[in-house]
């Protein structure tokens, strides 16, 4: 166990975990901080543990009393945590490695500070995406087996992660814009994806430009009479193949039929709720089990039945890409195939978004609405995702890895699903 000082500690299991995770996280940038920042970081100044349901304290001026919540004060330079319900809910939840998601979060915000980030006026959207990007930089010195208390493996272990940052995004509707933002599902990954990939210094990136050119947390529109959620009926099935047809139509790819029911085919496994079968350039769909998967979530229903009506039409979708993989000579089965398919789902699904600073201008009158992002990660993580499959519905097995190809897509339109995942 480390041996760093936690104040109010009940040296119980869950302080246990919670100060193994501050001490490899702190160990971590005080290591890594002079590497990116050119100064020494200095360590926090105290970390306090509470239980919400106990005896109320005084933190940075609020009540600790019933409040379910990690926070970093930076004008006490303080960590606290609630050991009596949050960490026990995560830990159960996800497991252990939440925990310690939540605290490398928090001490983000500590490195943002430090390394003169956070400045005054600047919005909390842009102080949350640097924390989880920072926080996604240290889960790779993780990955890499340089923490002495955790291990995480980059299937299993990431997932739930992922997993994680999934449950703790904002309520669908939100805009990035609202004083307590923290980022929808999508931002929120693709900030940890980051630091990830790319280290503290793309951390230190994002600042108000660069949400403002990358963020698709927004409102719903007054025009959506659905709330973000169309019904998943044959027609609007087919405009959704329409609007295919139009965002790959530069690939020069012959459109595939689109057959209804599970159709048997010579040279590829059927894959409900949608299936591709090359011999014949066509895709076979199961309107009511599509609408089981796009139906909107409800509190008790069966976990993965029902996710969202995005979730079924990029399952549509990735079928649907498997006949312009076909068309330009790429195998539909090789080790490749399901990133390559979720990178241009994704960049289908980038071409249909209206961005705040303007960029590919949408295709078609198909457009991304407030929390279909979020319901294409749900889909991602899901044990069997078909938006990252190939065409015998083999998935990638890291939601890591299917979350990555499907933002670069999104990013960056098809040309990288071509160069990054090609062969």
């Amino acid at each position: 166990m480390a041996t760093i000082q936690v104040d109010n500690s009940d040296s119980g299991p869950m302080d246990t975990l919670a100060r193994n995770a501050v001490a490899d996280v702190q160990d971590y940038w005080i290591e890594r901080f002079p590497k990116d920042f050119g100064k020494p970081f200095q360590a926090v100044s105290r970390y306090v543990s509470y239980d919400s349901d106990g005896t109320n304290l005084q933190l940075c001026r609020t009540n600790t009393k019933q409040m379910v919540n990690a926070f970093f004060c930076p004008s006490e330079d303080t960590i606290a945590w609630d050991r009596g319900q949050l960490l026990p809910q995560l830990a159960d939840r996800f497991g252990e490695l939440a925990v310690v998601t939540v605290l490398a979060h928090e001490i983000g915000h500590a490195v943002s500070q430090r390394a003169g980030l956070a400045k005054p006026g600047t919005p909390t959207i842009v102080s949350e995406q640097q924390a989880d990007c920072f926080t996604g930089a240290f889960f790779k010195h993780m990955a890499d087996g340089k923490t002495p208390h955790f291990v995480v493996s980059t299937g299993e272990g990431l997932n739930n992660v992922l997993q994680t940052m999934f449950s703790l995004r904002d309520q669908v509707g939100s805009s990035f814009t609202n004083k307590n933002a923290h980022g929808n599902a999508f931002d929120r990954v693709s900030a940890f994806q980051f630091g990830f990939s790319q280290g503290p210094a793309r951390c230190a990136q994002i600042d108000a430009a660069e949400i403002q050119r990358r963020i698709t947390e927004l409102p719903f529109k007054a025009t959506d009479s659905f709330r973000g959620n169309l019904p998943i009926t044959a027609e609007n099935l087919l405009t959704i193949v329409e609007n295919l047809k139009l965002v790959f139509k530069e690939s020069g790819a012959q459109p595939p039929d689109v057959l209804n029911g599970s159709v048997s085919c010579p040279d590829g496994k059927v894959t409900q709720p949608a299936s591709y079968c090359p011999a014949t350039n066509s895709i076979s769909l199961e309107v009511e089990q599509l609408a089981q998967i796009g139906a909107a979530p409800q509190r008790g229903a069966k976990k993965g039945m029902a996710i969202g009506d995005f979730a079924a039409f990029a399952e549509v979708a990735s079928r649907y890409v498997l006949s312009v993989q076909k068309a330009t000579g790429f195998p539909l089965s090789d080790t490749n195939a399901g990133l390559r398919t979720a990178c241009l789902v994704g960049s289908w699904a980038g071409a249909l978004l209206e961005r705040p600073s303007g960029g590919r201008n949408p295709v078609g009158t198909i457009r991304i609405s407030a929390g279909d992002l979020d319901e294409a990660v749900a889909e991602l993580l899901s044990g069997k995702s078909l938006i990252a499959a190939d065409v015998n519905g083999t998935h990638v097995p890291s939601g890591f890895a299917r979350i990555e190809a499907f933002r670069i897509g999104f990013m960056e339109g098809s040309p990288p699903c071509v160069e990054d995942f090609g062969a």
